[in-house]
């Protein structure tokens, strides 16, 4: 039996912000000098590594710094809700878009020369040691008794970019947009279960459930780093992800070289390290991370203001359409 998409009630984000706030602040995030980073689940072990190494700097020294970690859409939405961050390290350019508005991040957060990025991934299958459903494409995914884990795309961005990389795929290998649509909802029909965010996700394949994983590159490799059986399969064709990162609405000048810091060469190998790929060109290693000859980007189905619109509005989208027809709620 298919299990229902875990609701995360939307009259709860400002009781969840509120004690994300209070675990903030015992944390000594708040206060002279401290730095609170709001962050999506995966870059977790980057950050716990990328922090110490920044305050080993002169612009660091002594800032105490709060992380918080989670689902992308759900730490938007507690932003949103009071939730205090001054940087904010999510996993769609439109979780911290959608922050402008209420005053929380600067209209000009993304003018610089990285677009506003901090990390680069791709969509991969991440499957048990040795591959024993021998998964290889995308049409492995929607075979009879494969199961599939994904997270919730309404909760979680890495959900996100595995929907929009398998329908690319789809689009690559020469299928049409409603060909590619159907293919979701095959997809869809192999995922027992979805989790609110994408290291949910993982530990859930992890625990044993599922055949194979939707995942960032980064976060299989970091499965493999801590001795997890896992294996992951880089598909001919998918999705570049992109990830932001921003700061606050009036955070202090700290904020702002956390930043810079994080797009620094020695960050970037932090990073670089923990299976993401790089924003300075020249320090991706194209003999661990090869370029899929079928990779595109969300430009290709008119960036994400647009695929938000198609693809995820809750009541009408499709992937909210095709959730409906398999009897699962799109509740968030």
């Amino acid at each position: 039996m298919r299990e229902s998409l875990h609701p995360v009630r939307a009259a709860l984000v400002a009781t969840i912000a509120l004690a994300l706030a209070a675990t903030a602040a015992a944390c000594g995030g708040s206060g002279s000098g401290g730095l609170r980073l709001v962050a999506y689940s995966t870059p977790q072990e980057a950050y716990e590594e990328i922090v110490p190494a920044f305050k080993k700097t002169s612009a660091g020294e002594g800032v105490d710094f709060s992380q918080s970690y989670g689902a992308s859409g759900d730490q938007a939405r507690a932003v949103e809700a009071g939730l205090d961050a001054d940087v904010l390290a999510l996993s769609l350019a439109p979780d911290v878009q959608k922050l402008v508005e209420p005053g929380k991040v600067p209209a000009n957060w993304n003018k610089d020369e990285y677009d506003g990025f901090v990390t680069n991934s791709v969509v991969v299958f991440a499957v048990r040691e040795g591959n024993p459903k021998n998964i290889r494409t995308w049409d492995d995914l929607i075979r009879d008794g494969v199961e599939v884990i994904e997270p919730n795309p309404f909760t979680s961005g890495g959900a996100k970019w595995n929907i929009m990389a398998a329908y690319g795929a789809q689009l690559e290998l020469g299928k049409t947009e409603q060909q590619a649509q159907d293919y979701l909802k095959q997809l869809f029909q192999n995922v027992p279960v979805q989790d609110k965010s994408a290291r949910e996700a993982l530990q859930t394949f992890i625990g044993g459930k599922g055949d194979v994983l939707l995942a960032y590159e980064n976060e299989a490799i970091t499965a493999k780093q801590k001795g997890e059986e896992v294996e992951y399969v880089l598909p001919d064709q998918t999705i570049l992800i992109q990830n932001p990162i921003a700061v606050a609405t009036g955070a202090s000048d700290k904020a702002g070289a956390f930043v810079d810091f994080a797009r620094s060469e020695e960050a970037q190998k932090i990073f670089a390290e923990k299976g993401y790929r790089s924003v300075i060109p020249d320090l991706v290693d194209k003999s661990t991370y090869p370029t899929p000859p079928g990779l595109f980007e969300i430009t290709k189905f008119g960036g994400w203001d647009k695929v938000n619109e198609e693809f995820f509005d809750p009541d009408k989208g499709i992937v909210a359409e095709i959730e409906k027809d398999l009897g699962v709620s799109t509740e968030k």
